[in-house]
């Protein structure tokens, strides 16, 4: 008797440790992070009732498709997460979860989430997910180890989420579908960039090379984060102008736009690593309120 319970304790153990395991071979709050911004685009082309069944089934989608985008860059990258510090404790480095379990896992979630899509949207949503996946899988994955370039691409299905929920209600990529992939793709140039400065040393045992103007954690670099975070700006009134929202949102933006341009003159001035992670912190903080604000202000 007491070893069936010893037994059962044991066995329900392995599944609480396999299950976190899993959970973090999607990274979770990535993921929860694309489902919020699908269900963002869904309720920003939405007239009349919200549908709010459909909205949850897509932004579990998002969520499912992300987590196996995620996990298929975790398996190719596998050998390269072991040289990391910031990496090293992953599940398939540490053997938490077997490369075939992996696998098996990635398709079974990314299916889910495909079929999902053409079950309850459409078939442009469905695709441009599938896109998504392979475009960040596949090609922003190698090219890392490639140059700066991985990060334009690795911008596009990053950008993506926003697009999708529109489409996911609409049917079709309108002018206000790209208004709000353009605000979501300029956002990832120094927000990728803050990252690769604070991890720069980390990268570099990997051969990641993301930095821009040849890789330097210099005023150049500083200068072109400081770039793209400027035009984030301008871009934060186009729902306004585009009738997506009001004004009450396009003020916050624009404030939020300006507190985030001021963190990069900091960095221009003195090309910190603090500096560099305070750009970082403030790119976290920037989508999220904006977007509610947008929310907030549709609704």
């Amino acid at each position: 008797m007491l070893a069936t319970k010893s037994t059962t304790k044991a066995g329900t153990a392995d599944f609480s440790s396999k299950l976190k395991s899993y959970i973090s071979l999607m990274k979770f709050r990535l993921s929860f992070l694309v489902a919020f911004s699908s269900a963002f685009g869904y309720v920003l082309a939405s007239t009349g009732p919200l549908d709010v069944v459909k909205m949850l089934i897509l932004s579990f989608a998002g969520f499912l498709i992300s987590g196996a985008s995620i996990t298929i860059n975790q398996i190719i990258e596998r050998d390269l997460d072991k040289l990391m510090s910031r990496t090293k404790n992953r599940p398939l480095p540490t053997k938490q979860i077997s490369v075939q379990e992996a696998i098996i896992f990635a398709l079974l979630v990314g299916t889910s989430g495909l079929w999902l899509l053409l079950q309850y949207t459409n078939m442009l949503t469905a695709a441009l997910s599938l896109f998504s996946l392979v475009a960040y899988s596949f090609m922003y994955t190698p090219l890392k180890r490639v140059g700066p370039i991985a990060v334009l691409v690795g911008a596009i299905p990053g950008a993506l989420p926003p697009l999708l929920g529109w489409v996911a209600f609409t049917g079709q990529i309108d002018p206000e579908a790209l208004v709000l992939f353009g605000i979501q793709f300029i956002w990832q140039f120094p927000h990728f960039w803050a990252i690769a400065w604070v991890a720069d040393e980390d990268y570099k045992k990997a051969g990641f090379k993301l930095l821009p103007s040849g890789g330097g954690k210099d005023l150049k670099t500083a200068i072109q984060i400081m770039t793209y975070a400027l035009f984030l700006i301008p871009l934060g009134l186009l729902p306004l102008k585009f009738g997506i929202t009001g004004v009450d949102s396009a003020i916050i933006a624009t404030v939020c736009g300006a507190l985030f341009l001021f963190q990069t003159f900091r960095l221009m001035a003195d090309c910190s690593r603090k500096s560099a992670l305070q750009i970082m912190f403030g790119s976290f903080i920037y989508l999220p309120v904006v977007q509610i604000a947008f929310l907030l202000d549709k609704l």
